[in-house]
């Protein structure tokens, strides 16, 4: 029987006791995308110029992340595609893109995530479709924990290594 698993794409969904406005802004400043994902999420305009922490990403922005738990070798560069005020998608390096949509399913808020375009070489199902899904579970998780409760869950130690929330 032939292998139908489509290692290209995923997707990963959470509900969140939060706004669809608040979800979707979860996702486009500097300083709330560092209250619950990254160490640093640093943009800039098409002009060249680095966007204020509180400043609204916008289509055509670059990005520079770091993740706690990592030292600073560990940085990502993409771009945004998209950031309508209801879809953020952006690419994210060699792993894929992502698009983040908020909807309301069942009366429930649900933050969702798809990657795709993902390598389906050996490296791009070990490292990106498992490796990726795998810390968007957790971070979803976090995102979930910081809305909802105020508790951020992120190992801040880079001296703690291979731990699930870093």
């Amino acid at each position: 029987m032939a292998d139908h698993f489509d290692w290209s794409t995923f997707t990963v969904r959470i509900d969140v006791r939060a706004s669809r406005e608040a979800l979707y802004e979860a996702w486009t400043s500097q300083e709330m995308l560092e209250l619950w994902f990254l160490r640093l999420a640093e943009f800039t305009n098409p002009a060249g110029e680095v966007r204020g922490r509180f400043e609204k990403i916008q289509k055509g922005d670059t990005y520079k992340w770091l993740w706690h738990g990592y030292d600073d070798n560990s940085v990502e560069y993409g771009e945004v595609l998209e950031a309508d005020g209801s879809v953020f998608r952006f690419t994210f390096g060699k792993a894929g893109t992502c698009t983040v949509s908020v909807k309301e399913v069942e009366g429930e808020n649900v933050i969702e995530l798809r990657q795709e375009k993902i390598p389906v070489d050996e490296k791009g199902k070990q490292y990106y479709h498992i490796g990726c899904q795998t810390g968007w579970t957790f971070y979803f998780a976090n995102l979930k924990s910081v809305l909802e409760g105020g508790i951020d869950l992120r190992n801040k130690n880079e001296k703690l290594r291979s731990m699930i929330n870093s």
